[in-house]
């Protein structure tokens, strides 16, 4: 049974953030070499949802973005495709054509992304379209403004009525970190999504700088860790906004693995929000399999 308000303020634990520090420093120092960089690099491209979400997004970038994420460089055999497209709702009807017949998912944005600031109804009258036009995952933003007001128990309810609106698809919820100003908000904001029925948490729009922060990262992590230990439930996690580097994605990698474990090494339960990651990630299996750096020109933009 999901806990109350009063119930979440008085179990969200206190982070430590000098030990959080000290634990991603010693994660920063770990080194990945050889097939064990290599299965990391491609597990890297299988949870990727490859994002646009500009408001000059046209139909062709789109379908151009769909063609890549089933075909990210035809040229390297065995590659597999990324785990999701995410775009804004007026774009989901042709991802989802773009896409047929492909176990790429398609994740939509809703609630008045990147800012929160529309009334409750036409958040959910945001995310019912996005569902209705064929989102298998919605990626909404809380309320900050009214978690930063204190008022924890309209953020609850906000959470569970989007959950409740999207019916048979997951529910991301973007608590936008770098608003939130300290470790102990992200924690606490973390918690009320999971109890609100989130099945995946996620740091950032993109829009906002810090974004995914390791140290960010991590504290969500242990908020899934001491969810998944008390009930025996997991939730996702989404780091998004700039991750944008091969090693930035597999000390995180790494991080997921000693916080969570195995369990959560699969496009399921982990996710990477990103534009230009994947680009990246191409060019150092280039270099890891062929012992030379290829050129970016090789590989398309988006």
């Amino acid at each position: 049974m999901a806990k109350t308000i009063s119930q979440i303020l008085l179990d969200t634990p206190k982070v430590d953030k000098v030990g959080v520090e000290e634990r991603v420093a010693r994660i920063q120092t770990r080194s990945v070499k050889g097939p064990s960089k290599s299965q990391g690099l491609k597990m890297v491209l299988n949870m990727i949802d490859l994002t646009t979400l500009e408001g000059k997004d046209t139909q062709g970038k789109v379908r151009q973005m769909c063609y890549k994420a089933h075909h990210l460089h035809d040229a390297i055999p065995n590659l597999p495709a990324v785990a999701a497209v995410c775009v804004y709702p007026s774009m989901v009807k042709l991802a989802k054509k773009e896409l047929r017949n492909t176990q790429v998912k398609i994740a939509s944005v809703s609630t008045a992304f990147p800012s929160g600031q529309a009334p409750l109804e036409v958040k959910i009258i945001d995310t019912k379209f996005a569902v209705d036009n064929g989102a298998d995952e919605i990626d909404m933003v809380i309320s900050r403004g009214r978690f930063l007001q204190g008022e924890f128990q309209y953020v609850y309810d906000e959470i569970a009525q989007i959950k409740e609106a999207c019916g048979k698809a997951r529910l991301k919820v973007i608590l936008e970190t770098g608003e939130l100003a300290t470790l102990d908000n992200v924690r606490l904001a973390s918690d009320i999504a999971i109890h609100a029925g989130a099945d995946f948490i996620k740091t950032s729009t993109g829009k906002i700088q810090p974004a995914a922060t390791m140290q960010v990262t991590y504290t969500m992590l242990m908020a899934i860790q001491d969810h998944f230990a008390e009930t025996g439930n997991m939730i996702g996690m989404k780091p998004a906004g700039g991750i944008s580097t091969a090693k930035l994605a597999l000390h995180n990698l790494i991080m997921v693995k000693e916080v969570l474990g195995d369990d959560w090494l699969t496009n399921e339960w982990f996710r990477f929000g990103a534009s230009s990651l994947a680009n990246d990630v191409l060019m150092q299996i280039i270099k890891n399999e062929s012992g030379y750096y290829a050129s970016p020109d090789y590989i398309s933009i988006d």
